[in-house]
């Protein structure tokens, strides 16, 4: 069996989180294991009402932000993936994590 952890990134400072996961990819391409990304979603645009006084009343111009996702594939080399998992990261951008086992493809 082989694990597949795949990192899921978001923030909204799209340059810091290209450069982040950039980084993360070439650190574990570096200890030799195989590492599928970055890939991107198409990012998501919110909108939140503003309202000038805390009463129901006056709405004000929304605030607009936009959410960036990446994403790698790290196959195998559990020790890697769980070195690259405690990094620090920006305080910008955050990340999920999810481990699937998968079975070999010699045993199919």
């Amino acid at each position: 069996m082989t694990f597949v952890t795949t990192l899921t990134f978001r923030s909204g400072d799209r340059d810091v989180l290209d450069d982040t996961v950039d980084g993360l990819k070439q650190r574990v391409e570096r200890k030799g294991a195989e590492c599928k990304g970055p890939h991107q979603e198409q990012p998501e645009h919110h909108s939140v009402p503003l309202y000038s006084r805390c009463q129901p009343g006056e709405q004000i111009d929304p605030w607009n932000y936009t959410v960036y996702t990446r994403w790698l594939e790290i196959h195998g080399s559990d020790h890697i993936a769980r070195e690259v998992v405690a990094t620090d990261l920006p305080d910008s951008i955050r990340v999920e994590v999810d481990v699937e086992r998968r079975a070999s493809q010699a045993y199919r």
